[in-house]
């Protein structure tokens, strides 16, 4: 490689990783559709019980579960009529139980940095 060479871009830095990445993070990043997430992590649930446990109009949680869907972090699953929701797989559960786990952590000290 010659010094003009621009460096080769690492596997976990090049955009059609970070890219999607970042949008599953600005997706998340609404506090409103985290909160359907989290629900959809606890157990299945129709709109209408979404919307019940969050105090939320159906409309708006059905226009959040939509962009959810389309990212893959929820999926639908129909019983007859009905129509549930749950976090798409054991990824996104995991992911979202570590940040919670982390966000739970006591703040470290600027003492224990040194």
């Amino acid at each position: 490689m010659s010094a003009d060479s621009p460096p080769a871009a690492s596997p976990i830095t090049s955009d059609d990783r970070v890219v999607p990445l970042a949008d599953l993070f600005r997706l998340l990043g609404d506090p409103t559709r985290l909160r359907i997430v989290l629900a959809c992590v606890e157990q299945r649930r129709a709109v209408g019980a979404i919307a019940e446990l969050l105090g939320l109009s159906a409309s708006l949680v059905s226009h959040h579960l939509r962009l959810l869907r389309a990212a893959r972090i929820v999926r639908a699953e129909r019983q007859g009529k009905q129509v549930f929701y749950v976090a798409a797989d054991r990824h996104i559960s995991a992911m979202l139980g570590e940040l919670l786990e982390h966000i739970a952590e006591p703040q470290a000290d600027a003492s224990d940095i040194e």
